[in-house]
């Protein structure tokens, strides 16, 4: 994909706070990226329990992806972060992640944890290339296909300094 084509698809989108209006194209969305979706009950208590969420969307207000992040003490755990299977290599991911950590640091997190599917490579690269190491690994954590089941890559970042 050319660079021109992804500085337009995220210049022509913008981030929002998610709203329980949104859940629909979310669930949309979760249900086409993921063998093992959230369910609509889990975004709601997120919803409900203030947890830093936002969407971004199209300038014709069309939902391309979505980001979930919790917020505690000097930590943050980022939840679940998912652009639309059709808009994915654009850069779109990598403004929601920077809009995540900002926000983190911005409520005095110091670090930011996640797990990822070890197969999921786009996501781990994304990671990496925003600053996350690997920490460890949570022995099968994941639902897998054919009723097996696949670690977790818990990664870290450090937000000290950070702007």
């Amino acid at each position: 994909m050319s660079q021109m084509r992804v500085a337009t698809a995220v210049a022509n989108s913008r981030l929002r706070p998610m709203r329980e209006a949104d859940l629909d194209a979310v669930m949309d969305i979760e249900l086409q990226a993921y063998p093992f979706p959230w369910t609509r009950g889990i975004f709601r208590d997120c919803l409900r329990s203030n947890y830093a969420m936002w969407v971004q969307e199209s300038a014709a207000g069309a939902v391309l992806g979505y980001g979930v992040l919790s917020i505690a003490a000097d930590e943050a755990h980022l939840l679940n972060l998912c652009s639309a299977p059709g808009q994915q290599g654009q850069g779109l991911g990598q403004r929601m992640l920077q809009a995540l950590l900002k926000i983190a640091g911005g409520h005095g997190a110091q670090r930011v944890f996640l797990e990822v599917r070890p197969s999921n490579r786009r996501a781990v690269a994304l990671y990496e290339r925003s600053g996350f190491n690997e920490i460890g690994r949570r022995p099968r954590y994941y639902p897998a296909i054919n009723n097996g089941r696949e670690d977790a890559i818990v990664m870290a970042m450090e937000l000290l300094g950070a702007e």
